[in-house]
């Protein structure tokens, strides 16, 4: 027995000596280890390692390292809106909303109307991220946000259509990498709407996979303008292109070839970006697609062999070949911005418009809106859009400081229209047979049918649940993992296992630290976990318990990386469900963020603990998925007891929780304000969300009137009055005297406006019929 403890000890004294002196632990330990690993490691593709070094890591690294620093989140700035920026919400964004009638543009116009699309060019809507010097509005990263998102409680064909030219697209792209003559030429003409720009990057045979193009170009001599110079004829085949039918201005990505030489020795030159007026001979676009009846402008665009100097290429000719780092660099941005906003901005307008529709509807003598089945479906509309806004505000908010987030930006454009769709879904529950009939007066139908737009596009949402979040994730926000990589692919072995074995040793040991700290806030239900800043006193466990998520959740990536290696790639429902706990701490992140921004409102409270105790809800559901389906059994136990050591913190929110959130949506208080502060509500009862506003006032003043001429039916006042029913008992009371005839005015005013709001469209039978084969609307001219 003494020989054996004898020789572990030895054996441990041995290790630990080695592990200390570096040149001997480089030459025992790590260079096997290096010399496996690059064996093992695939090559990174040029496009691949495009991606991954694109953008910048922000507050998602911090929920990666395990200790979230408290301090940082709520260091960074409260997006605010300049003087300016507030008159633009104030007076043009308004005004454009007024100009848009929906139904209209869905139904008869399948377009803008005309005066729109001169206003939104004349006030600079496309042109806001254009700086001022070159006529442009300058706005911040949060003023295009909140713009898009009032917009997008209006019509979505006019939210889109101001969105797409801020996004990604000729002017971001002119903006970074342009040369000074196309800056000087093209970005006034964006500014004042002169030219309507689209980007072309889809194709029908490389859709999420958009690196695989098959569209080309070679260099080659030809005529331009009278004279020979160098160029590209290229040849291309896009779909699903916004503005394309209506845009004088074409962002194109190709991949460009120089089979002879003409620029250099490389032959496969790789993914270029040129713009392309769209009457450049040759130049096929006019066409339309219809994304379900939304009839912003969308369509394919299309070429074969067209000529074009190499002028055309953004940047100029040295920028060949670099198209795709530039979209993946530029991707992050507007993808932070437009679909979160849009999204955002179908809730708000769900949550106020349904909310008060739930009060003014009334089933079985009482506002269905106080059916506890009904306020299922209100508490998370309510909470859902609570937190959107939050996710919305934070992730524009970081980029106006600078960043890039590309990690971020996917977790916001997957769960913001994810929970849109909830959304939308639990409005069309509440409002029944009203939101099934399309027409002037449905509010909702729309929106409903146009949910699955936000999940298809810029990058389908399966595959950015199941490839991106934490496929890129991992990389880029561990503190160690990307190291490690860059040392096995460097073309100097002796340096590569420098940097290797630094990486190495410092990522095994970020790997223990996180797997005690799991264990130990396990086992003390995470109570002494320091929070080190001041935050509200009712969301600091939350707080703690993110923190022992987060330790969980670096423990456990780091346990399915040693274990799966590469495979965690092909095991897409894993890595899904990995991503899936990261996105879930990033919005429980926001929202914290949002209740301590706006002043710790405790009207507001429901509202948060209700998102985020479902969000941690669905967290805890994502490391059970990830801990049921590893694929070693044993460690699979292990990681159980390790990172759940009593079992599980959380249950679903509670029903006293949604009961609060339910109520805030059916009545007007500051809270509902905050809640849809971007909603446009013109107070017209013409108008279906206007109506509804005016119906919630009348039917608030009502109910004590209600309530009396309750008490007089249940005394029989009434009895054997065939009139005496639940349309003209309100009549009724009024010639019994029941109620005085000032009552009686207010019943009166409240069911005309009631009836305006449940009322639902009708048609002639053969409606439709007689323009079925109108001719298609020519082309509008820009």
């Amino acid at each position: 027995m003494q020989t054996l403890i004898l020789v572990l000890a030895a054996a441990g004294l041995a290790l630990a000596a080695t592990l200390a002196v570096r040149p001997l632990r480089r030459a025992v330990l790590t260079r096997p280890i290096f010399a496996a690993y690059r064996k093992v490691l695939p090559q990174m593709s040029d496009t691949e390692r495009d991606a991954l070094e694109a953008g910048s890591v922000w507050w998602e690294g911090e929920l990666f390292r395990g200790r979230p620093d408290w301090r940082k989140l709520h260091a960074y700035p409260q997006p605010k809106l300049s003087t300016e920026e507030r008159a633009f919400m104030d007076g043009p964004v308004v005004e454009a909303c007024r100009l848009v009638d929906d139904w209209q543009v869905t139904h008869e116009l399948y377009d803008l109307p005309h005066a729109a699309w001169r206003y939104i060019k004349e006030q600079g809507f496309l042109g806001m991220i254009i700086p001022k010097k070159y006529g442009g509005l300058e706005f911040s990263a949060y003023a295009h946000s909140e713009v898009v998102t009032r917009l997008s409680t209006r019509s979505s064909a006019l939210a889109v259509s101001v969105m797409v030219p801020n996004s990604l697209g000729p002017a971001e792209l002119l903006l970074h990498y342009g040369t000074e003559e196309q800056k000087n030429h093209y970005l006034p003409r964006l500014a004042k709407g002169i030219e309507v720009p689209a980007f072309a990057l889809t194709s029908p045979w490389a859709g999420s996979d958009a690196a695989s193009i098959p569209d080309s170009g070679i260099v080659c001599k030809g005529i331009y303008q009278g004279r020979e110079v160098l160029g590209m004829r290229v040849t291309w085949d896009k779909r699903y292109i916004t503005l394309a039918p209506v845009c004088t201005l074409l962002g194109l990505a190709f991949r460009l070839y120089d089979p002879d030489g003409l620029l250099g020795d490389r032959k496969d030159i790789g993914i270029t970006c040129a713009l392309v007026p769209y009457d450049h001979p040759g130049v096929d676009t006019g066409r339309r697609h219809f994304p379900l009846n939304a009839m912003f402008m969308n369509g394919p665009t299309r070429g074969k062999e067209v000529f074009m100097p190499l002028d055309f290429i953004i940047g100029g000719p040295k920028m060949a070949g670099q198209g795709w780092r530039m979209l993946m660099e530029c991707l992050a941005a507007g993808r932070s911005i437009s679909l979160p906003s849009s999204n955002t901005g179908m809730a708000q307008m769900t949550a106020r418009a349904v909310g008060g529709y739930a009060r003014v509807r009334s089933q079985f003598k009482m506002a269905v809106g106080k059916f506890e089945g009904v306020e299922e479906a209100l508490t998370r509309i309510g909470a859902y859009t609570y937190m959107m806004d939050a996710v919305r505000t934070m992730t524009a908010g970081a980029v106006d400081l600078g960043e890039k987030p590309s990690v971020v930006s996917a977790i916001a454009k997957y769960h913001v229209t994810e929970r849109a769709r909830k959304v939308v879904n639990d409005g069309m529950d509440v409002i029944g047979g009203k939101g099934i009939c399309l027409g002037p007066s449905n509010f909702l139908g729309r929106a409903y049918q146009q949910v699955p737009i936000g999940i298809t596009v810029e990058g389908a949402n399966i595959l950015t649940r199941s490839l991106i979040i934490f496929g890129q994730g991992a990389i880029r926000c561990h503190p160690w993992l990307l190291a490690e990589m860059q040392a096995a692919q460097d073309d100097d072995p002796a340096r590569g296992l420098l940097a290797f074995d630094r990486a190495l040793f410092g990522h095994i040991g970020f790997t223990i630290r996180n797997g005690f700290r799991a264990l130990r806030q396990g086992l003390t239900g995470s109570h002494f976990v320091t929070v080190n800043t001041d935050v509200a006193p009712e969301m600091r466990r939350y707080y703690q318990q993110l923190t022992r998520f987060s330790a969980a959740f670096a423990f456990l990536s780091d346990i399915s990386l040693l274990v799966l290696g590469g495979s965690v790639k092909r095991r897409e429902k894993l890595s899904a469900r990995l991503g899936d706990i990261l996105a879930q701490m990033y919005l429980i992140s926001c929202t914290l963020k949002r209740y301590e921004a706006e002043g710790r409102q405790p009207a507001d409270a429901p509202l948060a603990h209700w998102a985020i105790w479902d969000a941690m809800y669905k967290a805890q559901q994502a490391f059970d998925g990830v801990i049921a389906n590893f694929p070693n059994r044993f460690i699979a136990a292990f990681l159980h007891r390790s990172i759940f050591p009593w079992g599980h913190p959380y249950v679903v929110p509670s029903d006293e929780v949604g009961h609060q959130v339910a109520r805030l949506l059916i009545a007007p208080s500051p809270t509902r304000e905050r809640l849809t502060a971007e909603c446009y509500v013109p107070l017209d009862e013409n108008e279906p969300v206007g109506a509804i506003e005016l119906a919630l006032a009348a039917t608030l003043q009502a109910e004590p009137i209600e309530a009396k001429i309750r008490e007089a039916e249940k005394a029989g006042r009434f009895d054997g009055n065939p009139r005496a029913n639940v349309r003209d008992i309100a009549t009724v009371a009024a010639e019994c005297g029941v109620i005085t005839a000032v009552e009686a005015e207010i019943m009166r005013r409240r069911n005309h406006l009631r009836d305006i709001v449940v009322r639902v469209d009708d048609f002639p039978f053969d409606y439709g019929v007689a323009t079925a084969n109108k001719p298609a609307e020519p082309r509008m001219a820009a």
